[in-house]
This record gives structure tokens, sequence and C-alpha cells, in this order.
């Protein structure tokens, strides 16, 4: 576990000199102005963080034209890897709250998980303990939630999640381009690979549901992770793959559900 640390930060707040305006009838008067007290006023870590969260300033940023690359820069901070033993998945960085970060991945990766010997491992750099949150048996989706208590708050300020909007996936075209991240693993970093989109939503037997389906490569240990639009903003969670390039992802939308049914509140809460 880590140490909760609270450091105070200090704004120097310098009050003006009030300048008294003389009356035009009246006659020169010369006065002096008063010195003032310097106020001096605490903000802890803890009111920035809770700041951050209320102004959306924890959410990844976005380009304003479509660049795998940098785009992936920017999100690739926002993807964990679960680590199960020898194995491993992929996670995504759902919502943070001044409680708790919360991390969607596939039900499947769960099935794995020991709380006595799992760990979820962020790309900066920090392994934290988590406990599972619930699972949506319809989606293959699951949740991790993560005490606040084991970051310090410094540590809190340098995570990000990933940015969703709706409206984004119901532009999604086919042929576009799209792009999934690889969490890496003890011995890989963090990778991506772009993905041509066949169907935004198709029924796929194998899941028993309906996923963004693609083409282009995916590997094991990918499942959980996120994919992208050529912006940054998520799209969907990566599920399976064939060796014939086949990709399949679970669409933003049924995240969405199953985090507010599990859950019980809305994503936009903050």
């Amino acid at each position: 576990m880590v140490t909760t640390m609270r450091h105070r930060r200090y704004t120097i707040m310098a009050l003006p000199v009030l300048i008294w305006a003389l009356m035009l009838t009246a006659p020169p008067i010369y006065a002096r102005a008063q010195e003032r007290p310097h106020l001096i006023q605490t903000v802890t870590d803890q009111e920035i963080y809770e700041g951050m969260l209320a102004l959306g300033l924890t959410r990844t940023p976005v380009l304003e034209t479509e660049d795998c690359g940098k785009a992936y820069e920017n999100v690739k901070t926002c993807v964990v890897r679960i680590q199960m033993g020898n194995a491993h998945g992929s996670g995504i960085i759902w919502k943070m709250t001044p409680e708790k970060v919360v991390i969607v991945t596939n039900r499947h990766v769960l099935e794995y998980w020991d709380a006595a010997e799992s760990y979820v491992y962020f790309p900066q750099g920090y392994y934290m303990d988590a406990q599972t949150a619930g699972v949506d048996e319809r989606f293959d989706i699951g949740f991790l939630m993560i005490d606040n208590g084991q970051f310090t708050y410094d540590e809190l300020m340098r995570l990000q999640c990933a940015r969703i909007d709706e409206e984004v996936y119901d532009r999604l075209a086919r042929k576009s381009t799209i792009f999934c991240v690889d969490s890496g693993s003890e011995t890989e970093e963090s990778s991506f690979y772009e993905i041509v989109v066949e169907h935004p939503r198709v029924y796929i037997d194998y899941f028993s549901g309906y996923m963004l389906y693609g083409r282009g490569f995916v590997k094991p240990g990918m499942s959980g992770g996120g994919a992208f639009d050529g912006r940054g903003y998520l799209i969907g969670m990566t599920t399976g793959g064939t060796q014939n390039n086949d990709a399949a992802f679970v669409p933003l939308m049924d995240i969405i559900q199953a985090y507010e049914e599990i859950m019980g509140e809305d994503i936009a809460d903050e």
C-alpha cells in the first residue's frame, strides 16, 4: 500500500492598495495609503485534485484532426496492465472520483483475477491493489475499483481517464481507421495497432452479441484495452481477434450501459 500524503501549496494573494479619489470640489489633500497586510490562502493537493475532477481536467486530450500516431501519445496513459500471476490483460481508466479510480476490462480477463496475487500496473509506474466491482455477462465487461488511499494526490493528478462521446461513435463510418492500444508487459512497452472498421455494430455469433468489427492485428494480452478513433476518443474495448486479422471490440454504448447498471451511477456524474 502507498501511504497517502497531502502536501500543501500556498498561493499568495496581495490585496491592491486602495486609492482614494478626491472630490473635485474638495481642497487638495495628500494622504498616504495605508499598507495592508498580505493574506496567505492555503490550498491542499486534495482540493486541487477535486477541482481538476470538477473541471474535467483528468480526461485525455483529443486532437482537432485525425492522426492515430499523435492520438496514441495522448491516450496511452489511460490504458493499464492487469497482472494476474503469469497472465495479463489490459484495462482502461474509465472514471476517477474523489474516492476511487474505476478500471473497465473484459469479463473474461477477470476470470483469472485473484486479489491476493493480482494487481493493476499503471504506465506512470504505479502498482496498485484492486477489488472487483462487478461483471456484465451480456457484454463481456467487468470493472475493478481502486481506493484512492493507495495513491498520493500528486500521483492521482498524473492519471488520466479515457475521454468519451457517444456522438463520436454514432458518426463512426465503415473503412475509417481507428487504433487499439496494447498495455505491454513486463518485457514489452506499450504500443498501438491500426484497425480498419468494417462495421460499427454487427452481431457476431461467437460473442453472442453486437460488436464493433474491424480488420487489423490484435494479440493476446490486449483484451480489455482501449480502441480509439483518430482524434483520441474512446469508442470501444478490445475483446477478441483471429489469425486472419479479424478484430472485435465491445462498443462504447454497451460499456456505458454496463457501468451505470453495475455501479449505480451515471458516467457523467463527476
